[in-house]
């Protein structure tokens, strides 16, 4: 993720929406960050996620929806803060207005790419947990690792194996078996 220097400051939601359509854009404290493009590795893992995840909630009735990349996440108003996370639950319906999500959804995974492991590992994470996200996970498919932060309990950077079994802490009974998913990666 790289700022553009070129690009003024986008301190409203009405600036931030005259970005062309094909911009892939997230903004902090009203600076303009450019994001990469998502690699085939990055997006079976987006998939597999939010296959379990989508599946989960349908099997259990759950009125949470689960979201993927590009949908706007509006952090803040002022100063504007607009992310687009690679996958996020949200339960209060209150919170999406037919175009994004307005303040902090529950559950966050972020699948890191090559170029930008501390925005995930820092700029998000500090965002997220002042936010309000209740879970953020970070995927890191080079180091085989997935770190979880359970804010609401208080649990922090505690990291998995991609041979792990990882329970998602906002719910009692969701687990994801990390082994299934790092075998279609090869």
């Amino acid at each position: 993720m790289h700022a553009l220097q070129s690009e003024p400051m986008i301190t409203t939601i009405e600036e931030y929406e005259t970005l062309p359509e094909d911009a892939r854009a997230e903004i902090f404290d009203g600076q303009i960050y450019s994001m990469a493009s998502p690699s085939q590795e990055h997006q079976t893992i987006s998939t597999e996620l939010t296959t379990i995840i989508n599946s989960y909630i349908k099997n259990s009735k759950g009125s949470c929806k689960v979201f993927h990349e590009p949908f706007d996440v509006k952090l803040s108003d002022k100063p504007l803060t607009i992310v687009q996370p690679d996958l996020m639950i949200v339960c209060d319906k209150n919170k999406l207005d037919g175009k994004r999500c307005n303040g902090a959804p529950d559950f966050i995974i972020e699948i890191i790419s090559p170029g930008n492991p501390s925005d995930d590992y820092i700029r998000k994470l500090y965002y997220y947990k002042n936010a309000g996200v209740r879970e953020y996970w970070i995927v890191d498919p080079r180091r085989k690792i997935v770190t979880v932060n359970y804010f609401e309990g208080n649990k922090l950077n505690i990291q998995y194996s991609f041979d792990s079994t990882i329970k998602v802490n906002i719910y009692n009974d969701l687990l994801i078996n990390f082994s299934e998913i790092a075998e279609l990666l090869g």
